[in-house]
């Protein structure tokens, strides 16, 4: 009896990108797919791609070249590009790497198992010097990745798992791809996305993430009354739920409906990743983010009052066309008065397609790199002093896996920061356990095991 296809798959990029990769690993597998642990064993490989950033589309690049060599020596070996730079390059990206034989845009997923078995079957049977690809294209109109019955086993942490609750983003962001690769807004039912969650519980999950491009958006495709706040008291009604996390959200849906949930949700995690982008208003509105520094601050105040015990996240973009260094100053300025858990500091890059391409892009290189590690130094600064005050501090850790230290395990807490720890006879993977913080490093924390019972966990978890 034959073996079963074996497919491996790589991908690239955001929390969207990983769990379109597990409903692409769903519907293989449903269809008789194995997984290969390396390319070398796989009868297809499949690069799931990423194109906000230059680095991560120039690593596709790079892999491609790789595959080249393997088509060589196999013409059957069907390579396979999915996601945005699929969707962005299309014919381009055949054109240059013609051993590739499918090409899948974000919004075609849902009957990729399909997709595959076409190019398999014009592979078939080819001569060995014939090294081009079958060319199957799918990028415009199709079966979506969320029509897919998900697997609730394919995953890659038993007690974890992200959870797609909208696709495509409406906002106008003059630096940002996405609009063009994935569409507009749809959110998906609030039903829908409950029955989902409930067969992942059933399978053991324990802690969410829904994910969106602008993920507290979700809702407006629906009618009144569908909101992120209204998704989010749905979920916390079943009791397996112990964390419900939702990333990225946008300052301007930053609503007081939201904001009373956050506060009054207690399983809801005790982080927001709320970009700001830039403390200028002048580039805030060169980028089209529609709202001004002061409005911003405006919403953080809000939501402090409401719910002082969640900390914030941020994106901060550098070296925008025209940036002076004032303009760059209000950044600090803006992150000096947040005082942010974490940051992730971006130097500028031009997206073909999108509006900022057009711009004469005129912060010299060096300018963007000291710009991008002052604003670091910043951040930096702000995260130890986070971190040293949890010293002495109970925190109740969701168990990830073993870190990189032999004889400690890793996990999270609540505000998503990562504690290692010793390991114990009861440590396993995806349970939670009190640990006391003993030390702060430069991005994680120290800690030792306590009774489960320990009187300071539920007071500590929430500091």
């Amino acid at each position: 009896m034959p073996r079963p296809p074996r497919y491996h798959l790589t991908s690239y990029g955001c929390q969207m990108n990983k769990l379109d990769a597990e409903l692409v690993e769903s519907r293989l597998v449903g269809a008789g797919y194995e997984r290969a642990s390396h390319d070398g064993e796989a009868d297809v490989v499949l690069l799931n791609t990423c194109s906000v950033r230059q680095h991560a589309e120039d690593r596709v690049w790079s892999r491609l070249g790789v595959l080249r060599a393997q088509k060589r020596q196999r013409p059957e070996l069907v390579v396979g590009v999915l996601g945005c730079m699929a969707q962005e390059h299309q014919r381009y990206l055949l054109a240059r790497m013609p051993h590739v034989d499918l090409v899948v845009g974000p919004s075609a997923f849902g009957d990729i198992d399909a997709k595959v078995d076409e190019a398999r079957q014009r592979n078939a049977g080819r001569r060995a010097d014939d090294r081009r690809g079958a060319h199957v294209l799918a990028v415009g109109e199709g079966v979506s990745g969320d029509a897919i019955v998900r697997d609730p086993r394919v995953r890659p942490h038993r007690s974890q798992a992200w959870v797609s609750v909208m696709r495509g983003c409406n906002m106008p962001c003059s630096y940002c791809i996405v609009p063009s690769t994935r569409g507009p807004e749809l959110s998906r039912p609030i039903p829908v996305i409950v029955e989902e969650v409930q067969r992942l519980c059933d399978d053991g999950v324990t802690e969410i993430t829904l994910l969106g491009q602008t993920v507290n958006a979700y809702g407006r495709d629906l009618g009144p009354g569908v909101t992120l706040a209204r998704l989010l008291r749905a979920l916390h009604e079943i009791p397996a739920l112990r964390r419900i996390a939702f990333i990225t959200s946008h300052p301007n849906f930053l609503s007081a409906e939201l904001i009373d949930a956050l506060a009054e949700l207690p399983r809801v995690a005790r982080f927001l990743h709320l970009p700001a982008q830039s403390g200028s208003d002048r580039i805030l509105k060169a980028m089209r983010r529609g709202y001004t520094a002061a409005r911003y601050l405006a919403r953080v105040d809000q939501l402090r009052a409401k719910a002082p015990d969640v900390v914030l996240h941020s994106d901060f973009i550098v070296g925008y066309p025209g940036e002076s260094e004032a303009e760059f100053q209000a950044s600090v300025d803006l992150m000096e008065r947040v005082r942010f858990a974490q940051s992730y500091i971006f130097k500028y890059s031009p997206r073909p397609g999108t509006l900022a391409a057009e711009l004469v892009d005129d912060v010299p290189d060096a300018v963007k790199a000291e710009r991008n590690a002052r604003l670091l130094e910043v951040q930096e600064r702000h995260l130890a002093s986070a971190a040293q005050a949890l010293v002495g501090t109970v925190q109740e850790v969701l168990v990830e896996g073993e870190s990189k230290v032999d004889g400690r395990w890793t996990g999270r807490t609540v505000h998503h920061r990562l504690v290692h720890f010793p390991s114990g006879d009861r440590v396993a993977l995806g349970c939670y356990l009190p640990v006391r913080i003993t030390q702060a490093l430069g991005h994680s924390l120290l800690g030792e095991l306590l009774a489960e019972d320990h009187a300071e966990v539920r007071a500590g978890a929430r500091a």
